[in-house]
């Protein structure tokens, strides 16, 4: 029997300001009020994230060609989750693991083009942990905003190292490669000589290190095996010598060295003792790019197929976990704040507002597994902001899966005949279209991701997370048209920025751009339009901006008369704009 959605207590829309952390050193101090380090025994708690690592990207899971022994070996000592779901692209994915909601509420819709920035509001599983007296650190890829109120270290994160944007050498740190890697510790850039992988296992370590006597959580989300395909070749070159085509070699080579790193992680927390008392977690943000071994899963990263958004989930907890443990029961991103949060013993501050469930008593055993409530599960991303019912949308069951319009493409003419349905215990590869003879099933399935779908676009309209303007965490603002620029209409083109002027006044705008003979910087900011002429080679300005909220769009008029903004892929700095509050 299917379970009927039932709507979680509704939140009201809330603009408060963010919460702000202090940034700590390497050498974290103790904080007033918390618990001593001889009597806190609660668990460190160690959140091991891949970027675009399939089900089949583990030896564990069928995979004859990659090279994964420690992954292997950990997975053997560990709980297993065979269902568990994410989104099948990586933004929407992080906001779901750190905030335990859906994605459509936390202001990250889409991986780029504005999309990508969660709600400075939003509690998050590092800010739950932080005060319950947690030290907490990230190291990696953040991926739900550059800009205040969104960065890790205004969402909890004491110890801070992760670059920018969607990955190492895209916009705004263009020159950046996986073995040169510009880095951000703690609100201060850093380019740094080492392959990236290591360089965050490297902090990492560290922090347990210096933490070993306090509970801590880390969370090292990585940007491997994602695009650039960049590794050293002693890890590629072995697999591409066994016949394995060259471009797969290099991916199966950057698991190789994930593998190695991660071994070198869970040897530091035996050699510190912290072991048996450490939650440690496996997984990837999303299936894997296409073209590999997905232990015969339909789709790849992208797709609501089984192959797009079924991830590896390993949990190992030698204290109260039992090692080589299956569970089978549905899970998804959603879960892992409430489940964490229990684990810690922490207080949610609004545990109304959360979407997951608490999976820790299925974890022990302490329920068993054919006693576990029946639920749903409710998958979507599509590529813009603007978002489409129907498109890319799946509704997961215990056994059947409801698919509609698989794949982030547009939805021009939808078509209810085209709704797919398939029975997952049997038939994982989705090989069998069951529409026609389950319609009833169908049509229940239909009406409760209406429901959901109605309910996600209640919470906050489908609103993307504002940057601050004239926020002092962060003065002068950097404005990027790659990730920052707000595409409203799907198109390839530049709208401005959905940002939030905390206070009236005088802001310094700084155009980056090449050499020119003069012209004017253009601002359009709710519902005004002003022109500010600049000589020669000048690229600043000082425009007043009232407060609010809105789309602020600011370009560069040439003396011509020929207005530019430049297209979100340039790939220089043009078109990239600070902004600094100067009153």
């Amino acid at each position: 029997m299917i379970d009927t959605y039932r709507p979680r207590q509704l939140r009201a829309d809330a603009c408060s300001l963010p919460r702000s952390w202090l940034l700590l050193g390497l050498a974290l101090v103790p904080l007033a009020g918390l618990h001593s380090a001889n009597a806190d025994s609660r668990p460190n708690i160690i959140l091991v994230l891949t970027d675009d690592q399939g089900y089949g990207d583990l030896g564990v899971h069928g995979n004859a060609q990659i090279s994964t022994p420690h992954l292997d070996a950990f997975a053997h000592e560990s709980l297993e989750m065979t269902r568990f779901y994410v989104e099948p692209v990586c933004s929407p994915t992080r906001a779901s693991i750190l905030t335990g909601r859906y994605h459509k509420r936390t202001g990250v819709l889409a991986t780029s083009r504005g999309g990508a920035r969660i709600f400075g509001d939003e509690e998050t599983i590092a800010e739950v942990l932080a005060q319950s007296g947690y030290r907490t650190a990230i190291a990696g890829k953040w991926h739900v905003g550059d800009n205040a109120p969104s960065r890790p270290q205004d969402q909890g994160f004491q110890q801070v190292l992760v670059h920018r944007s969607g990955g190492i050498g895209q916009i705004p740190d263009r020159d950046a490669t996986y073995f040169r890697p510009v880095l951000w510790r703690n609100g201060r850039r850093e380019v740094v000589d080492g392959y990236c992988t290591d360089l965050f296992f490297d902090a990492a370590i560290d922090f347990i290190k210096k933490n070993r006597a306090h509970p801590f959580f880390l969370y090292l989300p990585t940007n491997v095996p994602h695009t650039p395909i960049s590794i050293a070749q002693q890890y590629w070159k072995p697999f591409a010598d066994a016949g394995v085509p060259e471009q797969t070699a290099k991916l199966y080579g950057m698991m190789k060295n994930l593998d190695e790193n991660f071994g070198r992680l869970t040897k530091t927390l035996e050699e510190t003792g912290l072991a048996r008392n450490s939650v440690v977690i496996f997984m990837s943000d999303n299936g894997p790019t296409s073209g590999r071994f997905n232990s015969n899963l339909r789709g790849a990263k992208g797709s609501v197929y089984e192959g797009g958004i079924r991830v590896p989930f390993l949990v190992r907890w030698p204290q109260r976990i039992a090692p080589g443990s299956r569970v089978d029961r549905l899970a998804a991103h959603i879960d892992l704040l409430p489940t964490l949060a229990s684990v810690a013993g922490a207080r949610l501050s609004t545990p109304g507002r959360l979407d997951g469930v608490n999976l820790l008593k299925l974890w022990t055993g302490e329920i068993r597994t054919e006693a576990w409530p029946a639920r749903n599960i409710y998958i979507q991303t599509v590529k813009r902001i603007v978002q489409n019912r129907y498109l890319n949308a799946a509704v997961i069951t215990q056994r059947y899966k409801w698919v509609s319009y698989a794949g982030i493409g547009q939805v021009d003419d939808f078509d209810r005949s085209k709704i797919e349905l398939y029975d997952v215990t049997s038939d994982p590869a989705e090989s069998q279209n069951l529409a026609a003879r389950f319609p009833d099933v169908l049509h229940g399935l239909s009406v409760r991701y209406e429901a959901w779908f109605d309910e996600m676009n209640r919470d906050r309209d489908f609103a993307i997370g504002p940057i601050d303007l004239g926020n002092p965490l962060e003065n002068p603002c950097y404005l990027c048209r790659y990730q920052d620029g707000q595409n409203l209409t799907g198109q390839s083109q530049t709208d401005g920025w959905q940002v939030r002027v905390r206070r009236a006044g005088q802001y310094r705008l700084t155009l980056q751009w090449p050499d020119h003979d003069g012209g004017a910087l253009v601002v359009a900011w709710r519902g005004k339009q002003s022109r500010h002429t600049l000589g020669k080679n000048e690229r600043s300005a000082i425009v007043e901006l009232d407060a609010g909220k809105g789309l602020l769009d600011i370009g560069f008029q040439t003396q011509a008369g020929q207005r530019i903004r430049q297209p979100w892929n340039d790939k220089t700095e043009q078109g990239d704009v600070s902004v600094e509050r100067v009153d």
